[in-house]
């Protein structure tokens, strides 16, 4: 095999394990104290610790050893809004009246049984996969779902359905995982949430809005006149009355 080949091996077995072997990567929830606090999903059933084993010791493990394969399914979204059709108060606003609706995706995991012990451990490999990944969403868990033309981060898991043909003779070999990706994430919320408190903790106001829709916020000095820290009762004034009224203790 020329260096070429062999090049070309090494990206079609990358592409392989990144894409349709371990696409699905647990974030926090049941694997939050792990090291990134990530794991692929094939750590659920072990297969992850078999494939480090061969990584490093340069052994042969096939990429056919694993029990399952990946694939995307039509109707993923990466894009997705609608449109608003309630009234406005002018047709310049409603001409741009875009609403951001959560974008979505779904993997198709095919996992047939490819020889006779297959059969007796299917109930007891799909029930610990089953479990870890009900875990994981009970724990508030997130999904980063990787296709091979976005990445979906911070996904929920909101259904894995048997979706199997009658193609195959045997049963529930193809399941069908659907994942959502909200419009705001906890990360998001949390950041939000901090800069709110730490506005609101240190005296700042909304003293109007904008002409792009946002509030401007001002600081205490700027509402009162003077600064609210250290303030004593006894001045005079609307500075005065305002900071007397804040230095009381509640």
């Amino acid at each position: 095999m020329s260096l070429s080949d062999t090049v070309s091996a090494a990206f079609r077995s990358t592409y392989d394990l990144a894409f349709q072997i371990s696409p699905i990567i647990l974030n926090g929830g049941i694997v939050a104290g792990t090291l990134g606090g990530m794991m692929p999903i094939i750590g659920l059933n072990g297969q992850l610790t078999s494939l480090a084993s061969s990584v490093l010791t340069g052994g042969g493990l096939s990429l056919d050893d694993f029990y399952a394969r990946f694939v995307p399914l039509p109707g993923s979204a990466v894009i997705s809004n609608a449109i608003g059709t309630y009234p406005f108060a002018n047709q310049q606003v409603a001409a741009n009246a875009i609403i951001t609706q959560p974008r979505h995706v779904s993997m198709m995991m095919i996992a047939p049984v490819k020889d006779a012990s297959g059969y007796l451990s299917k109930l007891a490999l799909f029930t610990a996969l089953q479990t870890s990944l009900q875990a994981h969403c009970n724990a508030g868990g997130t999904f980063h779902v990787a296709t091979p033309s976005f990445l979906f981060t911070d996904c929920l898991l909101t259904s894995m359905t048997d979706v199997t043909t009658g193609e195959s003779k045997q049963q529930q070999i193809q399941w069908q995982l659907d994942f959502v990706k909200p419009l705001v994430t906890q990360q998001a919320a949390l950041a939000a949430y901090n800069g709110l408190m730490g506005k609101i903790a240190g005296g700042a106001q909304v003293l109007q809005s904008s002409a792009a829709g946002t509030s401007i916020w001002s600081s205490a000095v700027a509402a009162a006149g003077s600064a609210v820290q250290g303030a004593v009762p006894g001045i005079t004034g609307m500075s005065g009355a305002v900071n007397t009224f804040l230095s009381q203790p509640s």
